[in-house]
């Protein structure tokens, strides 16, 4: 072997250790399945091609709740450094100290997001908006459903497929049957929306449908039901057609999903640096057209056949609602739901 071949040699294994030494890792904490799937794809892909000193790892959670429980166990020694959940559960992170605050020292596109991605309060972004619709079977339901309550028609008995509580999915089908039924102020009673779905509730197969709503539907298991609009969008291209969303007149409530920053997590400014990419027009227009969540960011420019399929097309029935008002009530709306709610499905 010649001196020259093996200094140079040497030389590449000198440069390879030392990239391997500056890489940097960054923990994505977010939902399982298909949203992993599509966000991968859309966003972490692209980032770690634009920062190749960077590593990202996904951390896959099925829903908020355990998230927040996850953060709390290691809050002495913070295992991720970016968090994706609901606002509702972001907020009581922020009360609880357990995330650094995003703002434009962090990420430059905070200044570009729309007004209601920024939350009072709440020390994550909005990262995702979307909103709940009723899932059916096509070929199992012939004539397509108008109202949440044709959920309770006799034809569906034993049929029904919705996340119930503690998902924000049940909760929020409280509050549209609140409203649909007179309920004034769901902030000190939604009576009349635990009652409405009293009359479903004998209807439902299941209140957790694994490994989510939409295959359930889609195989026949259950034939109607509840869940969100950007799954919604994606199953119903998957299954050929044969799973159906659709808005009942009763309308719906917007759901916003946040990027949050962990304090203390072991990427440090990496994790600043994907949070920037992830709140960027190229990142939100990538996961928008890849899996029909409305952007945050204004500057995302989204092609006109992505946005019709998205929350935005819905605003006009979209009931607005405080999630962080009503996180302080949460807990007595979900006793009621045990109490009232799920006895009635047994």
């Amino acid at each position: 072997m010649s001196t020259t071949f093996t200094l140079s040699a040497l030389l590449l294994a000198g440069v390879s250790t030392q990239v391997l030494a500056q890489q940097q890792t960054v923990t994505v904490m977010g939902y399982s399945g298909l949203f992993q799937e599509r966000y991968t794809k859309a966003v972490v892909e692209p980032f770690m091609k634009a920062n190749p000193g960077i590593k990202v790892e996904y951390f896959p959670m099925p829903n908020s709740a355990q998230m927040l429980g996850t953060l709390r166990a290691q809050k002495a020694a913070p295992q991720a450094d970016v968090v994706i959940m609901d606002v509702s559960v972001s907020k009581a992170a922020t009360d609880e100290k357990l995330l650094t605050k995003i703002d434009e020292k962090v990420s430059k596109n905070v200044a570009d997001l729309y007004p209601n991605a920024r939350i009072a309060d709440v020390d994550g972004v909005a990262v995702t908006f979307d909103n709940l619709v009723m899932l059916y079977n096509a070929d199992q339901v012939k004539s397509a459903p108008t109202s949440w309550l044709d959920m309770a028609k006799p034809e569906f008995k034993g049929k029904v497929a919705i996340p119930g509580m503690p998902d924000i999915q049940g909760l929020s089908l409280v509050l549209i049957l609140d409203k649909a039924a007179g309920g004034a102020d769901y902030l000190k009673s939604v009576d009349k929306g635990i009652a409405a779905m009293g009359e479903i509730a004998p209807s439902v197969q299941t209140w957790e449908p694994k490994p989510e709503v939409y295959p359930v539907i889609i195989s026949g298991q259950a034939v109607i039901g509840a869940g969100w609009n950007a799954r919604a969008q994606v199953n119903a291209d998957t299954s050929g057609g044969k799973l159906k969303a659709i808005l009942p007149k009763e309308g719906s409530v917007f759901q916003i999903n946040t990027i949050n920053y962990v304090a203390n997590g072991p990427g440090k400014d990496a994790g600043a640096k994907f949070i920037d990419y992830a709140l960027s027009p190229e990142a939100q227009k990538a996961f928008t057209e890849s899996m029909f969540y409305a952007p945050t960011n204004a500057k995302a420019q989204i092609s006109e056949a992505a946005i019709a399929r998205t929350a935005v097309k819905s605003m006009d029935k979209v009931i607005p609602v405080d999630w962080i008002a009503l996180a302080k009530v949460r807990e007595p709306i979900m006793e009621q739901w045990r109490r009232k709610v799920i006895p009635l499905s047994r």
